[in-house]
């Protein structure tokens, strides 16, 4: 485990790519020095190039400097304590795991570092750098995957907790991703015998005739995300043989149509472009010992001017019903890519602007700092 050798140089102007000060004003900073025990493990902490200390640099407002297995991290008090248990935790994360992490694991531990601060005692979370908060889903390919912000250690509570979820949100939040992820352990570990995924083979209507080839062969490139996650979450020759013997049918939204399913996860994803019928029948497809999840964003309703999205007519007719729950992502809990999250919230903002001039300005989004 890192060892933290305590705090120094207080009083001294802050200098480096830390926060910036007023010309002349002197800012408290203090230095923690980290060192690792496994400079191998050390490296998949500070990333290729140094990409994951250069990161929490900018997030945290501090100045990190990794050599070897040595870590000085230099900034005000706070930012700099936070940012040592942030290494502190993503170096317990590759020592259980070993592998390399992405920028999306430093989000979720600065994420996770940051709420713990506000729900834990600074003694008690520094003697845990690694104590579990934020919940996790685990398949056999990729072992344990924790969620990476708040919103979506909600939506794994949800899953887990009740029969039916609705997920609703930007492209980028991994509402599918969790969902197909979440799936596949209940599968694994025999909860369920089969998997059922499904979305809207076409944006608007699921007219598929004109299209070349078989059946699978006209709805596969609409349910490719779909596909993409499975084989994310399990090994390629798991999937295909599950598809062969049915453990695992995807299939377009009509196809739902006079069914009963049982004993089944079943996600309903891209659920904004649904009609109030489908939504319906859908729905009412759940049979015993059966999970629904339904995602969807309702920002991207691709259905005729004038059709009502089922997703949004369902959301707001279930609200408060028993055994249904709901989670709903914002930009700010994009995890793609920062270029993603900043691409969503400016299309947020603009179309708050274009739609609320006359709304408060205290009532908008506020954009990502």
């Amino acid at each position: 485990m890192p060892a933290s050798d305590g705090l120094s140089g207080r009083g001294a102007p802050l200098r480096g790519r830390g926060p910036a000060a007023r010309i002349g004003e002197i800012v408290e900073t203090v230095d923690v020095s980290l060192t690792f025990d496994d400079n191998r493990l050390a490296s998949l902490v500070f990333g290729q190039y140094d990409q994951n200390v250069a990161h929490i640099e900018r997030r945290l407002a501090v100045t990190a400097t990794a050599l070897g297995n040595h870590l000085v991290v230099k900034g005000p008090p706070d930012s700099a304590e936070k940012a040592r248990k942030v290494f502190e935790r993503l170096y317990a994360r590759v020592t259980a795991s070993g592998t390399a992490l992405t920028l999306g694991d430093v989000d979720g531990a600065i994420q996770e570092t940051t709420l713990q601060g506000n729900l834990f005692p600074t003694a008690e979370v520094s003697a845990e750098p690694d104590r579990p908060h934020f919940d996790q889903i685990a398949t056999r390919k990729r072992g344990a995957v924790r969620a990476r912000n708040a919103a979506q250690d909600t939506y794994i509570k949800l899953l887990r907790n009740h029969e039916l979820v609705f997920a609703e949100g930007p492209a980028g939040t991994g509402k599918t991703w969790l969902a197909v992820g979440y799936a596949v352990s209940l599968l694994e570990q025999g909860h369920v015998e089969r998997l059922i995924l499904s979305r809207p083979a076409v944006e608007a209507g699921e007219r598929l005739g004109f299209l070349p080839g078989d059946m699978r062969e006209k709805v596969d490139p609409y349910l490719r995300p779909i596909y993409d996650a499975l084989y994310d979450f399990m090994e390629a020759r798991h999937v295909d043989r599950s598809l062969q013997t049915g453990v695992i049918e995807i299939a377009p939204l009509a196809f739902m149509r006079g069914r009963t399913l049982t004993n089944a996860v079943v996600l309903l994803d891209e659920a904004q472009n649904t009609t109030s019928m489908q939504m319906k029948m859908f729905l009412t497809r759940l049979g015993e010992n059966s999970r629904m999840i339904i995602t969807g964003d309702p920002s991207q309703v691709d259905l005729p001017p004038g059709q009502k999205s089922g997703l949004v007519e369902a959301v707001n007719i279930l609200d408060g019903v028993e055994g249904i729950g709901r989670v709903t992502f914002r930009d700010v809990d994009v995890v793609r890519h920062d270029l993603v999250r900043r691409i969503v919230t400016a299309y947020e903002t603009a179309a708050h602007g274009e739609g609320g001039a006359d709304r408060s300005p205290t009532s908008r989004r506020r954009p990502l700092a």
